[in-house]
């Protein structure tokens, strides 16, 4: 009798695993794909998709989901989900999607205010076919030169120059020409490369599963047993690099790509994967960030569903039994209700915790726990400057430059954020250069005979704090001549780089975090969210860091989920919109993967036969 139950059990129990994980229908499938299409370079057409401003009558009927914020965590679960035959309503705050993909027009220049380049793009890729799916083969991305990135350290005589370049070898072994006493340093580093990129997905499953079988196996150690992931997740990035090296020019190579914490803050897991996502190459999107919403907008809307914009969501709506079914919109003076049975937030954590939920929700203790894991991020400045002049005659690259005034990331950043505010200007000890003018081939269609450039650095949102109740663009002259402060000793720092381009410049903006946070909706101007700091990464604050929420029915989405940056961010929605479905979509994904490669065998095994 007992052995008939326990067979009954197991029976239920393997049934039920398997329709979890194959028992639902794809939302993904290689019919879906099309041949990319024409660029649309008619402004006017692409407003429709991207400024297509909130009114009830453009909400569709009978919605199944509200996504609150249209950067790329909220588009890819957006898209996922209206993929999987729900009716989405995309809602933004700003005059026009994307959020940190979208691009703006000034004085004819086009920049970018977050997406900079991306990594592992390369063909039948995981990300690849993801942005695929979501797009429906219409993104098409520019492979960046092999050498993508420059640092330089230190400033005048003393600066020392390293490249990193791309390539499955060449990565390494570039980078041992440069270092070469420290070989057995870079060979133990790009193990951990190689670990983390093949068992990161481990870590997301700790948010798939139920949550108590993810802490089961964490605090048992069986998940030790089976990958050092997690231990590796919790490491302090600035323990392990000086394990391994006492050089600190390699040391700032292991964590050169800068999110805002410093190496001592970090997890070695995080500034590892960020290394390893350009293994393979750098890329960026043909036509431009903005390519990116333009697209998934449209497979949204194909789907049933939209994408408003100047839709500032005032709060989230719960009921009585505490679970969340639509949100407030403000409209002028006015607030609409618009109703949903799944609200998805992706305008991070502390915003959709600390302001949209009612006040004796976001009082709970449940809600207070899950905010208590996270701390706010730092802020980010940036430069957007425009020059009359091709790349040619500027002497500009595809190429990145990252730059530090010295080799000891911890005390300059340490020392740096300690600055008052009035000493901070002057003492800046980092910042971030591209130039998107050189990165999409069809820049120089769009606007012929320019060329622009960001800058980019991190600072403290209280330098900027005293404006805060100020109107964007009328924040007065003390205001002004402050973050210009910041901008001419950070554009002088790039004319020593690139010379010619202090005579041709022709148009200048700045963005302080306050900018920020009124164009991206980033508290406290954070463009990564959430700081990325080592607590976070610790494999049972992983865990306990999901989509879900302690509000039935409210999702959580984009950087705050996992970890920063556009592939982050896109991860973030997918996990997302596995939450909502109650289906791992990376399972789907995955099959799709097979299926390609096996197309691709028999492409190249017919392609043989033809040549013999």
């Amino acid at each position: 009798m007992w052995l008939l139950v326990l067979l009954a059990c197991v029976v239920i129990w393997v049934g039920g695993t398997y329709w979890y994980l194959f028992g639902k229908r794809s939302p993904f499938s290689l019919e879906s794909l099309r041949p990319p299409g024409p660029r649309e370079f008619d402004q006017k057409k692409r407003d429709k998709v991207l400024k297509q401003s909130f009114s009830l009558d453009k909400v569709p009927q009978n919605l199944d989901v509200i996504v609150i914020g249209s950067g790329i965590g909220g588009l890819t679960a957006a898209a996922t989900l209206a993929k999987a035959g729900k009716r989405v309503l995309l809602l933004e705050q700003h005059d026009q999607a994307g959020g940190c993909c979208h691009t703006f027009i000034e004085k004819g220049f086009e920049f970018d205010v977050g997406l900079h380049y991306i990594g592992q793009l390369h063909e039948n890729s995981l990300l690849r076919i993801a942005f695929d799916q979501i797009s429906e083969g219409q993104l098409e991305f520019q492979k960046l030169r092999q050498h993508f990135d420059t640092i330089q350290i230190g400033l005048g005589e003393e600066m020392r120059e390293y490249t990193v370049l791309s390539g499955k070898t060449e990565m390494k072994q570039h980078l041992l020409k440069q270092f070469p006493e420290d070989t057995e340093a870079i060979e133990t580093f790009f193990q951990i490369m190689k670990t983390s990129a093949k068992k990161t997905h481990y870590l997301a499953t700790l948010k798939l599963i139920p949550q108590w079988v993810s802490l089961f196996l964490l605090k048992s150690g069986i998940a030790n047993f089976f990958s050092p992931v997690f231990r590796l997740s919790g490491t302090c990035a600035t323990d392990l690099m000086n394990s391994l090296t006492t050089n600190k020019d390699l040391q700032v190579m292991f964590s050169y790509l800068f999110y805002g914490v410093p190496p001592k803050d970090s997890s070695i897991l995080i500034n590892a994967l960020l290394v390893h996502h350009y293994k393979r190459g750098a890329y960026y999107p043909k036509g431009g960030a903005s390519e990116i919403p333009f697209h998934i907008i449209r497979t949204i809307q194909k789907y049933g569903g939209n994408c408003l914009v100047r839709a500032p969501v005032s709060q989230i709506l719960v009921n009585e039994q505490g679970t969340a079914y639509g949100v407030k919109v403000r409209k002028g003076t006015e607030e609409v209700a618009v109703h949903a049975p799944v609200v998805v937030s992706n305008c991070g954590i502390f915003t959709t915790f600390q302001t949209l939920l009612p006040p004796e929700i976001k009082d709970r203790p449940d809600v207070q726990e899950r905010l208590n894991m996270m701390k706010h991020a730092r802020g980010s400045f940036l430069i957007f400057s425009g020059f009359d002049g091709t790349e040619e005659e500027l002497g500009l690259t595809s190429t990145n430059f990252w730059m530090f005034k010295n080799n000891d990331m911890d005390k300059s950043m340490e020392h740096f954020f300690s600055l008052s505010k009035e000493e901070a200007p002057d003492n800046i000890p980092m910042m971030f250069i591209t130039m998107p003018s050189s990165k999409d081939p069809e820049a120089k269609i769009r606007h012929p005979g320019k060329s622009c450039m960001t800058i980019l650095t991190m600072v403290k949102y209280e330098w900027f704090e005293e404006w805060k109740d100020t109107t964007v663009r009328k924040r007065g002259d003390e205001y002004y001549n402050y973050k210009m402060r910041f901008a001419k000793n950070l554009f002088d720092w790039a004319c020593t780089v690139f010379p010619k381009i202090k005579d041709k410049l022709v148009f200048q903006d700045v963005a302080t975090p306050l900018s920020n946070a009124h164009y991206l909706g980033a508290q406290r101007g954070a463009m990564y969210s959430a700081e990325h700091n080592l607590d976070r990464f610790h494999a049972e604050a992983v865990a306990r860091n999901r989509c879900n929420t302690p509000i039935k029915n409210l999702y959580m989405s984009g950087q705050d989920v996992f970890s920063c940056g556009i592939a982050g961010a896109l991860h973030g929605g997918l996990l997302c919109a596995s939450a909502v479905l109650n289906h791992i979509v990376y399972i789907d994904l995955l099959f799709l993967k097979k299926k390609l490669k096996r197309r691709k065998a028999q492409e190249m095994a017919q392609l043989a036969k033809k040549l013999e």
